[in-house]
């Protein structure tokens, strides 16, 4: 083979590669989407809380709190990483079916019950602690 045929063969491999690589990772780009959010409104949700998942990569809670006719129903909320989370006080113990709590979200654009954690007041007035960004620890000695 010429080096003319080594060279086009050289960058045909690369360039298929590249483009393997860029599908490869496209879903994990999808995954961190928070377009399905409305981050410009938030509702705080009074209820009680049915389902919490501490499991990776974004821990899940569902509350029964009543929505915007008065209605109580299930409230789908999906959470940061338990890796972060944990950095900033979480527990996995951190809700228990049936706990009371207030919780504020980014809703869900489409309407649906559901949305983006951001922040808890549990039933005792006591806030959970927020996220710190990068996974920053959380204050010593408090």
């Amino acid at each position: 083979m010429s080096k003319t045929g080594v060279a086009k063969a050289t960058k045909m491999v690369l360039v298929s590669a590249s483009l393997c690589a860029l599908v490869a990772a496209a879903p994990a780009f999808a995954h961190h989407s928070g377009a399905m959010y409305d981050n410009t409104k938030s509702v705080d949700l009074k209820g009680t809380i049915k389902e919490f998942n501490w499991t990776n990569p974004h821990l899940t809670i569902v509350v029964d709190a009543a929505g915007p006719d008065g209605k109580v129903q299930s409230w789908d909320i999906e959470g940061g990483s338990p890796n972060t989370l944990v950095k900033s006080g979480w527990r996995k113990s951190s809700f228990k079916m049936g706990d009371k709590v207030t919780i504020t979200i980014h809703p869900m654009r489409n309407g649906t019950p559901g949305g983006s954690f951001m922040k808890a007041v549990l039933a005792d007035g006591s806030p959970l602690p927020q996220a710190r960004p990068n996974g920053a620890e959380a204050p010593r000695g408090g």
